[in-house]
């Protein structure tokens, strides 16, 4: 067995180091760009009149990262090579993930928003793998590109993990189809062009076969978004929208007719180990910056770093992430070789734990660094308060759970994804 990374990929991650200095930290340092990283950064991401939603300024900012990572050619590392990528493995995505996150707040990679200058879109991956040939030519370039984006409409305010009991329908009207329901948490809703919206179309409640995908153009009519869900991290872009007799055509319906969940469980595998990279890199950055704290903090007339209570719980956390990041290695790397469902109990152990492990190594880094830690002007708290998130959005840790004794337990196969 060979643990050494690849070189290329070892080199890929000093190419990026150099681009994100030479590129992203002046334009972050330019203009009081750093209002939106420092103790500023809530206020200043937040259109507070706008209901709680990104400020204008900021997404702005975000894009132009966006832009700068794309025409370097690092933006498209995990798209096929015909699409402006490098063909980008799952190891190298979690590799990359980790390095980013690991390097800390920062313009090259906000989690908040989903973003990082090399972009894991779930959009293109389905859209590649599910989209029509008119469907692709219409949303291809824009999404490789980061200009262009749908929103995922699975959730609703009644039915959150168990997707298959969803009340939203659709119902045939000649070669049209005429959508009804609700759905909540539409991350991205307010810039997205489309809400892929997820309806029952035949079966019953419960039944995982009968629910259909549809592309529904957010200026669709009768389609409203109702309000903005205001969180523990703001800024918000989750929508809770509604859709009345919004009537689509029939070139709107995503993937196969009756077998839409097949489309959400396509990318979970790849966003969740992607996911947990990302909560390992941050929780790595908050062990880090702690141990250097604790080194230089002199209480008493002695550095932290000499007191076992200190020591102690900071090396427990270290010694997680060694393991952590094995797994998500052997884990990302299995993928790689024998498919994207070859390893779902692994991707589902990485991604609670990471995300559980994040949110203690965020905690604790505040006990470390004590009345400064619980202040703004260090980022932990916005560490902790983001990827606290995670433990309920990427598949709440119970569903993960359920999963792994699933196929402890011998209540799912190993060979083929079942359940969500």
């Amino acid at each position: 067995m060979d643990f050494e990374l690849p070189k290329d990929l070892v080199d890929y991650l000093a190419e990026l180091d150099e681009f994100i200095d030479r590129e992203i930290v002046p334009l972050e340092r330019a203009d009081d760009n750093t209002r939106f990283f420092d103790h500023r950064r809530e206020n200043a991401r937040t259109d507070w009149e706008r209901g709680g939603l990104p400020s204008r300024e900021w997404e702005a900012l975000l894009a132009e990262a966006r832009r700068r990572a794309d025409a370097a050619g690092h933006y498209r590392y995990a798209f096929p090579r015909r699409f402006g990528g490098r063909d980008g493995s799952n190891l190298g995505m979690a590799v990359i993930r980790e390095h980013l996150a690991r390097r800390g707040l920062g313009l090259h990679c906000d989690l908040q928003n989903e973003h990082a200058i090399v972009a894991n879109n779930v959009g293109l991956l389905l859209m590649l793998e599910y989209g029509s040939a008119r469907q692709q030519s219409e949303w291809v370039d824009g999404l490789a590109s980061g200009t262009r984006f749908f929103a995922f409409g699975i959730t609703e305010p009644e039915h959150g993990s168990d997707a298959t009991h969803m009340e939203t329908s659709a119902v045939r009207d000649g070669d049209d189809w005429i959508i009804n329901g609700e759905k909540t948490w539409n991350s991205g809703i307010h810039a997205a062009h489309a809400d892929l919206i997820f309806a029952r179309t035949n079966g019953e409640p419960g039944d995982a076969a009968g629910i259909t995908a549809f592309l529904v153009p957010t200026e669709a009519p009768g389609f409203r978004v109702e309000e903005y869900l205001w969180t523990f991290n703001m800024p918000t872009d989750h929508g809770r929208v509604s859709l009345r007799d919004v009537r689509v055509p029939g070139d709107a319906v995503f993937g196969p007719v009756g077998r839409g969940l097949a489309v959400v469980q396509h990318f979970f595998n790849e966003n969740r180990i992607r996911q947990a990279a990302s909560s390992l890199g941050a929780a790595q950055y908050c062990i880090d910056r702690s141990v250097a704290y604790a080194k230089q903090r002199k209480p008493f007339g002695k550095a932290l770093a000499e007191n076992q209570a200190i020591q102690f719980p900071l090396v427990e956390l270290h010694t997680q992430c060694e393991m952590l990041r094995a797994l998500i290695h052997k884990t990302a790397w299995t993928m790689d070789r024998h498919g994207t469902f070859a390893a779902s109990e692994q991707v589902s152990m990485c991604n609670y734990w990471a995300n559980r492990l994040c949110c203690e190594a965020a905690d604790r880094a505040m006990q470390v660094h004590g009345g400064l830690g619980y202040s703004r002007h260090t980022p932990f708290e916005h560490i902790y308060r983001h990827h606290r998130r995670y433990r309920i959005t990427e598949g709440a840790e119970e569903i993960q759970l359920r999963r792994v004794a699933g196929y402890l337990f011998g209540f799912m196969s190993s060979r083929a994804p079942k359940g969500v």
